[in-house]
């Protein structure tokens, strides 16, 4: 059941009230035709007010619905808003004001709404910031024709939006795997095949349906299935560095932004090829989300990394804290912009107890600050640790690549729909008879 709302009615002004009663105070002392005049008239409005903000009080309702309860950065807030005048009484303007938190959503309107009827509108809005944000509570304002009377619903309920970090389309990176097939005892979250997919062919019965390919599936109307690389696979482990000391950037162009949205991407890459991923990070409290496979855990990851800041936790106590928890033979894949050397030592411990590690470094120079990578670069060489050094514009670009090819397979659904609507009008009418 939704919410009654607050609804009051205020007095904006004493000035005639207390004019009145001036007025009758110097009638009675000195009756006079006039100023019975007066006083019915200046009564007389002052009571058609009130009977009108009252019944605009009683009578005005808001409903509120949106479309979805989470988006990923990009996509577009679709909500509804409706104002219902259930009085005889027209309602000249009624303003509506948004308490929302999502950043740049601005709601607020001004609308009329005739008695014994309701209006309705869609607010649009592109999402620019991951998150939990808030829509509401909401608040309406009105008032009677002169504005002798306030009128003043508030609506204290609120919705919750997820605004999950975007998606890129990267490149196939050197993951690292962390085993050798048939090592240990079987997990059944695991497959043997590697992150990279090489091919598709055509799905035939026996097929695991967690390998089918649903862009080329839905491109081809027929199901099609990864061909996956033969190497061994392990666990992924995504640990994220968000120690404050090390970010830098302000708003969306911060490494902060830029190493969340490659884990989100990393993640969506891994599982969306039947890869079991996990994700270690800290941010107020320890985020620990232990490797599983499928849909479900892709949107455990994205939810975490839609809400989490920076802390004051560095990276090597990170992963020293996490070394007896971590498997042998299990991939960690570290995403970081630090170049402090600290967290090497412990990064080299875990490759010693048998952790296979991939460093994915962001490049601090290409943010704009005066850093050198060639010495984490050299130190990571000298141990044989696998990494790649991310530049921000390598970034933008797959950015871009990942915009270019969801335009690319929008515009090839609607053309495989067209086609299959010409087809189905090529067909004589007398075969669906």
């Amino acid at each position: 059941m939704k919410p009654k709302p607050e609804r009051r009615l205020e007095l904006n002004s004493w000035l005639l009230p207390v004019l009145i009663g001036v007025i009758l105070i110097v009638h009675l002392i000195s009756p006079y035709h006039g100023w019975q005049i007066l006083l019915i008239g200046l009564g007389g409005v002052l009571l058609i007010s009130y009977i009108w903000a009252k019944s605009l009080s009683l009578g005005l309702d808001l409903d509120r619905k949106l479309e979805f309860e989470w988006v990923q950065v990009g996509d577009r807030i679709n909500e509804r808003f409706r104002i219902f005048n259930y009085s005889w009484i027209p309602a000249l303007w009624v303003e509506v004001c948004d308490h929302s938190t999502i950043p740049g959503y601005g709601t607020d309107q001004i609308k009329a709404v005739k008695s014994k009827d309701w209006i309705q509108w869609n607010n649009l809005a592109i999402c620019t910031h991951r998150g939990k944000f808030c829509l509401g509570p909401t608040t309406l304002h009105t008032s009677d024709p002169l504005g002798l009377f306030k009128v003043t619903l508030n609506y204290p309920s609120s919705i919750d939006l997820i605004v999950l970090p975007p998606i890129l389309n990267l490149p196939s990176m050197d993951i690292a795997p962390g085993g050798r097939a048939g090592e240990g005892a079987m997990l059944t979250n695991v497959i043997e095949h590697s992150v990279s997919a090489a091919s598709v062919r055509e799905y035939v019965p026996g097929d695991s349906l967690r390998w089918i390919h649903w862009p080329t599936s839905a491109r081809r109307d027929h199901f099609y299935v990864r061909l996956f690389d033969a190497t061994p696979s392990s666990d992924w482990w995504i640990v994220l560095d968000m120690d404050r000391t090390v970010h830098f950037g302000e708003e969306l162009d911060a490494t902060e932004e830029y190493a969340v949205v490659l884990a989100a991407s990393l993640a969506n890459q891994g599982l969306r090829t039947g890869q079991a991923v996990g994700l270690i990070s800290y941010d107020e409290n320890l985020i620990w989300l232990p490797p599983l496979a499928g849909e479900g855990q892709r949107w455990e990851i994205l939810h975490a990394l839609a809400s989490i800041s920076l802390s004051s936790r560095p990276l090597h106590d990170l992963l020293a804290g996490i070394a007896p928890l971590v498997g042998h033979h299990t991939s960690l894949v570290l995403i970081t912009p630090s170049l402090n050397s600290g967290w090497t030592e412990e990064l080299v411990r875990l490759t010693r107890q048998g952790v296979i590690s991939t460093v994915l470094l962001l490049d601090p120079e290409t943010f704009g600050q005066e850093a050198d990578a060639n010495v984490i670069r050299k130190v990571l060489m000298d141990q044989g640790i696998c990494h790649t050094i991310l530049t921000r514009e390598s970034l933008i670009f797959f950015e871009h690549q990942s915009k270019k090819q969801l335009l690319e397979e929008e515009y090839s659904s609607k053309r495989e729909r067209r086609d299959r609507t010409l087809r189905s009008a090529d067909i004589p009418w007398e075969m669906f008879r």
